[in-house]
């Protein structure tokens, strides 16, 4: 920027002096012919013959003009000094304009890191578990080796036994009618259930946890002449699962991570 404006001032100061001596003042200054003690200039050629020899001092005199006395041919020389100032500002013209920089070569990109080859994964669900503790347990041990998991109930039915019994009679009266026929039968251990729902009015004979009792008992009843029936009992609870994506490598990571009863490992859809 300061060179800008050197180079600026320096082209006005160039354009003033060339204004100047073009259309200033010759550098001639006009004296009155009746000033007195300013001696008259002439000419050799407008002296006397007779005098020539006397002319060269005469001459002499007359050209070299005195320190008061101004002249044309002293004030002349002025012109000249105004020059050097512009050969001499013109210099730092030439470190305006640099030389363009050489433009930095574009960084080569990196060469291609190589990648491990891609690594095969399995989608497993794991559970059922009864509780989520379990759940969390098991979640916590395989999380090292886990790409993705989640969590998600599902309600089963769980066997709690089998149960014998006579059908619902349609009042409480015939169902308390027909357990006096059984006991005149020789029929011991049954009950008659008064409790809202599909068994209200039936006689319950026995619940068991192995079906073969179940059967037996159910056999027994029937050759007495009473149409006994047999079922499962079973209760919905609610049970838990967890789904991961592994590795094919961590089958065995995920079979020591399961420690619930009854929970296991087995294929499922990826998600």
């Amino acid at each position: 920027m300061l060179l800008r404006l050197l180079f600026v001032l320096l082209i006005a100061l160039n354009i003033a002096v060339a204004a100047w001596l073009l259309l200033g003042e010759s550098g001639t200054h006009a004296v009155e012919v009746a000033d007195k003690g300013v001696p008259e200039l002439k000419l050799l050629t407008e002296l006397p013959v007779a005098s020539s020899v006397a002319a060269p001092s005469t001459s002499a005199a007359a050209v070299a003009p005195s320190a008061s006395a101004p002249s044309a041919y002293a004030v002349a020389p002025v012109a000249v000094t105004p020059a050097p100032i512009a050969t001499t500002a013109a210099k730092p013209q030439a470190t305006v304009q640099e030389a363009p920089k050489p433009v930095a070569e574009a960084a080569a990109p990196p060469a291609p890191v190589p990648t491990s080859p891609k690594r095969s994964y399995r989608c497993l669900a794991v559970g059922p578990f009864a509780t989520q503790v379990d759940l969390r347990t098991t979640r916590t041990a395989l999380a090292a080796r886990t790409v993705r998991s989640r969590q998600r109930q599902e309600q089963t039915s769980e066997s709690h036994g089998w149960r014998v019994f006579l059908p619902a009679q349609p009042t409480r009266d015939q169902a308390l009618a027909q357990a006096k026929r059984l006991e005149a039968k020789g029929i011991k251990d049954y009950f008659v259930v008064t409790a809202q729902g599909e068994l209200q009015n039936s006689v319950a004979l026995g619940l068991f946890h192995d079906p073969a009792n179940a059967r037996k008992r159910r056999d027994e009843v029937i050759a007495a002449g009473f149409p006994a029936r047999m079922s499962e009992r079973t209760e919905t609870t609610p049970v838990w699962w967890l789904d991961v994506v592994v590795p094919d490598d961590a089958n065995n990571d995920v079979r020591r991570a399961i420690r619930a009863p009854g929970a296991t490992a087995r294929p499922t859809g990826c998600f």
